[in-house]
């Protein structure tokens, strides 16, 4: 096993990231060995709660890579203007030294056990600190210039420069992960930065608070403030954790319960994810949002579900082949059951209205079929006319067959996506 894992694509904006955060890591290091240390306590202290940041990171929801007190720790450090009642002396690319020396070593104990972590995700927080760094002391210049703030420079202006400083090094470290998942997901950049902020913004919050926190109470606490204030971000990172695995283990009974019609032989083997797989690239580049693409990825998986109550399976699970009417009682009855779990409503809505067409005569479109429902009805006919072959004329076939029907069926918007990501899947070699 690969010790980083770069991933089977590894696409323009990760490259453009880590490429960029790797030659500034080396030009930082060359430079601060030539120069050398300043004060090497605070850095040695810093890089090494930095270190444990990294030993301790945690995966959120949406496969995100997150290392809380070593994001926390590595922005007090660049936000340091004193340590101890001292001036520091430390320069930016001493802070980009430290941090990203700090960032490889907290890899190494999880690349020895084979879960090594994304180089784009540590490639993100070394970036952030540096502009971090970087921004801070451009702005503690310009302030200092004046000759009435000579004498030296009030506290709460300290906390007003920090406040911006961290809002905008967040709203930085957004784009830089926006980038990343646009390139690698193929989705639109704006879906992807406005999905950075929703998913981020809690344990972002407690990061950007938590680094001014410590570099504010380093000016007098010195290494003290740095344990003291790394426990609520501790507190957090735990309470983050727990949410990851609880989420994690919905997803699995999720996956449990589509493969019932599978197991009963209602349904092919592997339909249901097939269908979801494809359902969520579809909505992913029609810029769903990622609580949409969850409910989809859901409704996708248990779709068929309203099958276990016939008596008879229909041949190969194709719902395509069946009259309406059948269409929507099986969508009905498996809405009714996914009602029943209480917390997926808009799950069942999605299955239930998944036999509709788009629009109906004089109509340019029903609002009452949401778009995740308009996304199942198209790729799991797809799936159901060419199930697990690979040949291309089969594929085109299939996508012949929807076409035909987008003047009522299905809507056109939805068979424009699907062909898209079925070419992108074809010239990846993963169809």
């Amino acid at each position: 096993m690969t010790a980083f894992r770069l991933g089977t694509q590894y696409q323009h904006g990760a490259i453009i990231v880590v490429t960029g955060a790797g030659l500034l890591l080396v030009g930082a290091v060359a430079a601060t060995f030539a120069g050398g240390l300043a004060q090497p306590v605070p850095a040695l202290w810093f890089g090494l709660f930095i270190t444990l940041g990294e030993v301790l990171r945690v995966t959120l929801p949406g496969d995100r890579e997150v290392a809380p007190l070593a994001t926390a720790a590595g922005l007090a450090y660049a936000l340091l203007g004193s340590y101890g009642g001292l001036p520091t002396e430390h320069t930016v690319t001493q802070v980009v030294a430290v941090v990203g020396v700090a960032v490889l070593l907290g890899a190494i104990p999880h690349a020895a056990a084979g879960r090594g972590p994304r180089l784009e995700d540590m490639a993100r927080r070394v970036l952030v600190v540096a502009f971090a760094a970087t921004l801070f002391q451009l702005i503690v210049a310009a302030v200092n210039r004046p000759a009435h703030l000579e004498a030296g420079w009030q506290a709460w202006q300290k906390a007003l420069v920090m406040v911006v400083v961290v809002t905008v090094t967040l709203l930085a470290d957004a784009v830089l992960a926006a980038l990343v998942r646009a390139g690698d997901q193929h989705a639109p950049f704006r879906a992807a930065f406005r999905d950075e902020v929703r998913a981020l913004r809690g344990i972002s919050s407690a990061i950007g608070a938590s680094g001014m926190l410590i570099a504010l109470a380093a000016q007098a606490m010195a290494v003290w403030a740095l344990p003291v204030f790394a426990v609520p971000i501790m507190l957090t990172q735990f309470a983050f954790r727990r949410y990851a695995a609880i989420r994690e283990t919905y997803h699995q009974t999720i996956r449990s319960l589509s493969r019932l019609t599978e197991v009963a032989g209602y349904t092919e083997t592997g339909h249901a994810s097939r269908v979801a797989e494809l359902a969520v690239a579809v909505g992913r580049d029609l810029g769903m949002t990622e609580p949409g693409l969850t409910e989809l990825q859901f409704a996708a998986l248990v779709h068929d579900l309203g099958q276990l109550s016939l008596r008879e399976p229909i041949p190969g699970g194709a719902t395509v082949i069946v009259s309406r009417p059948e269409q929507r009682q099986i969508a009905q009855l498996g809405a009714d059951v996914i009602r029943q779990t209480g917390v997926l409503d808009g799950v069942a809505t999605i299955v239930e209205r998944q036999a509709e067409p788009y629009r109906r005569a004089a109509l340019l479109a029903d609002s009452r079929v949401p778009l995740g429902s308009r996304i199942i009805k198209a790729v799991n006919a797809y799936d159901d006319i060419v199930g697990e072959s690979r040949r291309p004329e089969r594929q085109m076939e299939a996508l012949e067959r929807l076409r035909l029907g987008v003047a009522y069926e299905f809507d056109p918007r939805v068979v424009d996506s699907l062909s898209r990501v079925l070419d992108r899947l074809r010239g990846s070699d993963r169809i």
